[in-house]
């Protein structure tokens, strides 16, 4: 649950009140993949007859202030998004171009960005539930611990 990316960083920020953080100034954009598609793209590559590179990745372009909103909006939570400082290696885009990936192997994403949220947050929502919180980044990170619960004699 603490992997530092933003999905999992926005996702247990949200459910958790905290501040969602993002480095820079949000203007720089992600897309964004569910496995299964992940997965399916690279089964239809391996049992396929093409073996050059492609990318299998979801063309769908969200700056990551606005899906830092989004998530927010999906969770319901009270959270602010706060700005901090840029990381020197972020890039300012991310977006694969799958048309070798559709042309060769015909593959595209089938989990709609949504859909593939809804499912993260019932995850991060049950690990939270369970365990308490969880420090997703930063210097105090930590994974989430199991409770235990004492049992009366």
């Amino acid at each position: 649950p603490n992997d530092g990316r933003v999905v999992s960083n926005f996702i247990i920020q949200s459910l958790q009140d905290k501040d969602i953080t993002i480095y820079g100034t949000g203007e720089q954009t992600r897309s964004f993949q569910y496995v299964s598609d992940l997965v399916d793209g690279l089964h239809k590559l391996m049992n396929g007859d093409y073996d050059g590179p492609v990318n299998l990745g979801n063309p769908d372009e969200y700056s990551v202030k606005s899906f830092a909103e989004y998530i927010k909006e999906m969770t319901k939570s009270d959270s602010e998004i706060k700005l901090l400082p840029k990381s020197t290696d972020d890039p300012s885009q991310r977006k694969p171009d799958i048309s070798l990936a559709s042309e060769k192997i015909g593959w595209k994403p089938k989990v709609k960005v949504r859909d593939g949220l809804k499912e993260a947050i019932r995850y991060f929502k049950s690990v939270l539930d369970e365990s308490g919180e969880i420090i997703p980044t930063g210097p105090g990170a930590a994974k989430p611990k199991k409770v235990k619960i004492q049992e009366e004699a």
